[in-house]
């Protein structure tokens, strides 16, 4: 007797049992390769049931999960919320309407949606199935299962030579941005940015992250002409976007036949999601909240239309709290000797030098000179007699010179012996790029996503010290003290360094949408002292770089 096919699974039995649907699905390809008419049936089945052929056939996969229990690719098991996207998604096409899905971070809308054109590609006679994201690599990039190509690849692959379509070539018929079905003509298509929309018709058209794209409204009219069901797919990026508008003046849909003349709305709430209580919401925020990152919750998990990332990075009652934070705190200054050196630009900036031993910022210099030369040699003087120390230097523009002059004193035999300068560039690409904001934390947005470059992730990183410090001096949280930071409040500049510390505000790439930062808003000078100390803290190695594109 066969066991009970896999179907859509409630909150209270989940996880499910994966071994069961591989068992289940292993056993009734054994019928069907042993019945050949069975197979006519099934497909007729599975023609009008996405649900069915989705749990019963298709896989998923979540990189996260290598190297754990859980395998990284696994049966496609939906829960409740995402069996109910697939009867939204067939009621829009009936009515032709179009629709919106405002979702909450992490749950699995877009492989949902991918997998509902799968069904269409297979089941659906010369259906043409649109997909666009505002930039091509999030639309296809081989070998890149972030990319909705490569979901609906990893979908097709993992199908049972069965149900594939006659004459189908997984080399030939699935090239970029393009999956062809040779048997009845349907198609999957892709196009990014402004091109969404001027690729000829469709019977629907999924637009993946919409609320984040740079043009929209160019792309509204382009998809108006161009097909009758138009899918928008996003978590919420702010007021007054056409994704926020559409949301604003459509209806929500409860169930059965879509709403002729409106956008309907499918909400994919967190607490939809099997795996989250109310436990995992208040820990995940407390988390992010910490972390700086509050915003982020507000805006992904929360669906918070006005959050906004827009702020000053170190609040001025953080630094009050790390000036002599180590006499506030009981510890001593330990550990290497590092120290951030920033060259004037233009106008009235000044070149800065600071040092720190362990996390004590234990001196600070500015002065005027337009000589990058003598800069670097009254550096040099600076770090003469502190021992070995490395010393973060900016290489961009006026700040190249100083490696010229580094060589001729290093040639001359000048250079004293353990002083090393290491270039710092504000404009390359984060560190760790890999890697979570939130260190052990899979959920948290990775590093290149998040930075537009290592300005911005150096000057978070340096917020997030301040922040922890003051945790630890007003309301006694401890932290690892290597994570805080304490200014000598003797420096002579400390108000220099208070005001500067303060300035710099944290926005938004218009076209990446990453986090960057303004260091002169309307009104100030550059904050040279400030960036030094930045350098200080989130010190890099020579190899990050390629000096000869940067000298």
């Amino acid at each position: 007797m066969l066991m009970q096919p896999p179907s859509i699974v409630k909150r209270d039995r989940w996880p499910p049992d994966y071994v069961a649907v591989w068992q289940w699905r292993q056993n009734q390809l054994r019928h069907i390769r042993s019945n050949p008419d069975m197979l006519g049936g099934a497909r007729e089945f599975y023609r009008t049931h996405p649900v069915e052929f989705i749990l019963h056939w298709m896989d998923t996969f979540d990189p996260r999960n290598s190297g754990r229990e859980k395998p990284a690719k696994m049966p496609f098991v939906l829960f409740e919320r995402q069996g109910d996207m697939i009867n939204f998604l067939r009621a829009l096409l009936e009515a032709e309407e179009g629709g919106l899905i405002e979702k909450a971070r992490d749950m699995g809308a877009t492989w949902v949606c991918c997998a509902f054109s799968v069904w269409l590609w297979l089941y659906w006679d010369g259906a043409s199935i649109g997909w666009g994201s505002r930039k091509e690599q999030l639309v296809d990039k081989l070998g890149d299962a972030d990319s909705i190509f490569e979901k609906i690849r990893i979908l097709i692959r993992g199908l049972p030579r069965e149900f594939l379509p006659r004459g189908f070539s997984v080399a030939d018929d699935m090239p970029f941005m393009r999956i062809i079905n040779p048997e009845n003509g349907a198609s999957i298509t892709g196009e990014a940015g402004d091109n969404i929309g001027r690729g000829g018709r469709k019977l629907i058209y999924f637009k993946d992250e919409s609320a984040h794209y740079e043009r929209p409204e160019k792309i509204e009219a382009a998809l108006s002409e161009n097909t009758r069901v138009q899918v928008d797919i996003s978590s919420v990026n702010g007021l007054g976007n056409v994704f926020h508008r559409r949301r604003e003046a459509g209806i929500e849909w409860t169930g059965g036949k879509a709403v002729k003349g409106k956008t309907n709305v499918f909400v994919m709430d967190w607490s939809d999601h099997p795996e989250k209580n109310q436990a995992w919401f208040d820990a995940k925020k407390a988390r992010m909240e910490e972390e700086g990152l509050g915003h982020v919750f507000a805006q992904e998990v929360e669906r918070n239309y006005a959050s906004s990332l827009q702020g000053i990075i170190i609040k001025p009652e953080w630094v009050k709290a790390a000036i002599d934070a180590d006499k506030k705190l009981g510890f001593e200054p330990e550990g290497g000797r590092v120290a951030g050196l920033d060259i004037a630009d233009e106008g009235l900036d000044k070149n800065a030098w600071v040092d720190r031993k362990g996390v004590c910022l234990l001196s600070a210099h500015f002065w005027s000179d337009r000589d990058v030369g003598v800069a670097a040699r009254k550096a040099v003087g600076f770090a003469q007699d502190l021992g070995e120390i490395e010393v973060n230097y900016d290489c961009i523009g006026m700040g190249a010179g100083v490696k010229s002059e580094i060589n001729r004193l290093m040639d001359d035999d000048i250079l004293p012996d353990g002083v090393v300068f290491v270039p710092w560039s504000a404009s390359a690409a984060a560190l760790h790029p890999d890697e979570p904001v939130i260190p052990d934390d899979d959920e948290s947005p990775i590093n290149k996503d998040f930075f537009q470059n290592m300005k911005a992730q150096g000057w978070w990183k340096l917020g997030r010290r301040f922040f922890k410090t003051w945790q630890a001096v007003e309301h006694g949280i401890e932290h690892p003290i290597d994570e805080l930071i304490s200014i000598n409040g003797d420096i002579p500049i400390i108000r220099t360094i208070e005001k500067e510390l303060c300035q710099p505000t944290m926005g938004r790439s218009a076209s990446t949408l990453k986090s960057l930062v303004n260091k002169t808003p309307d009104g100030t000078a550059s904050p040279n002292v400030a960036d030094a100390i930045m350098q200080c803290y989130w010190p890099v190695e020579a190899s990050n770089y390629n000096l000869m594109a940067l000298l």
